[in-house]
């Protein structure tokens, strides 16, 4: 560990964590392979311990001595910088002491998730970053084997997206798919039945379709707005509905893989 204290905010060397609120700047400036920020002790730990390689770590000064186990088990820069400047350099106040700048791994291929998995959870261009950390923190905790993301569904491993799902974005297996068509392709090809979560007339109710659970089951769940594509319908062997009542006519989307994925759960 190399401790580097850093008072000035303008400072070149804290720029992987400069403006963090603004996607678009921080893509330009990412180097081949790209980046993303990990956001805590504890998610800092898990990537670690997934064998992701931070590049650095920024670290307010009051949390230095509380954070020494994590600091020491990485070799790379640690700039220890002032609360004003961490709030300065990120655009926003920095309350879990630190960030890491992390390398990007390699996603594997569809194929290769899928391998060893009997229930998959598939997020269609969801664009909330929330919302995309709270389904993979229910895919870890109720069961799922991994989860597919579509290729303009937002990033899971968006700082906001790895903090709300508790660092579980690490802990699951998952991918980005290059297309729709291929990926189910991949799915069919490997012996899965692809239940799209939607309102349909021809829906079956969760209940009925857990009742005669297939073996591999891909759970597809789209955007809040305007829910799944008519490609991602059509293309579903079942499609599969959670009955409501009080007159409200769907879940939360992260709500709902909660909901199935534990119904689910073989």
């Amino acid at each position: 560990m190399e401790l580097l204290h850093v008072d000035d905010a303008d400072d070149a060397r804290l720029d992987d964590y400069r403006s963090l609120t603004d996607t678009a700047l921080r893509a330009a400036r990412e180097p081949e392979g790209g980046l993303y920020i990990a956001e805590s002790a504890k998610v800092i730990a898990r990537a670690v311990e997934a064998g992701h390689r931070p590049r650095s770590v920024m670290v307010q000064r009051r949390w230095v001595e509380g954070m020494r186990d994590l600091l020491d088990s990485v070799d790379v820069p640690v700039y220890v910088v002032p609360d004003a400047v961490a709030e300065a350099v990120t655009g926003f106040a920095v309350h879990r002491g630190a960030l890491a700048s992390m390398h990007r791994p390699s996603l594997p291929a569809v194929a290769d998730v899928l391998a060893d998995a009997s229930l998959v959870l598939v997020l269609e261009d969801i664009g909330d970053h929330t919302n995309v950390g709270a389904a993979f923190r229910a895919a870890a905790g109720l069961g799922a084997d991994a989860v597919l993301v579509s290729p303009r569904c937002a990033d899971p491993l968006y700082r906001r997206s790895v903090r709300v799902s508790m660092g579980t974005v690490f802990q699951v297996p998952w991918t980005r798919m290059p297309d729709w068509a291929s990926a189910v392709a991949d799915l069919h090809g490997a012996g899965f039945d692809v239940a799209a979560l939607a309102l349909s007339e021809d829906a079956v109710t969760l209940d009925a379709y857990v009742a005669r659970r297939p073996e591999r089951v891909a759970l597809v769940l789209g955007s809040e707005g305007d829910g799944l594509s008519r490609a991602a319908i059509e293309s579903a062997d079942t499609v599969v509905t959670i009955p409501m009542s009080g007159g409200v006519d769907s879940l939360n989307v992260a709500s709902a893989a909660a909901v199935a994925l534990w119904a689910l759960k073989s």
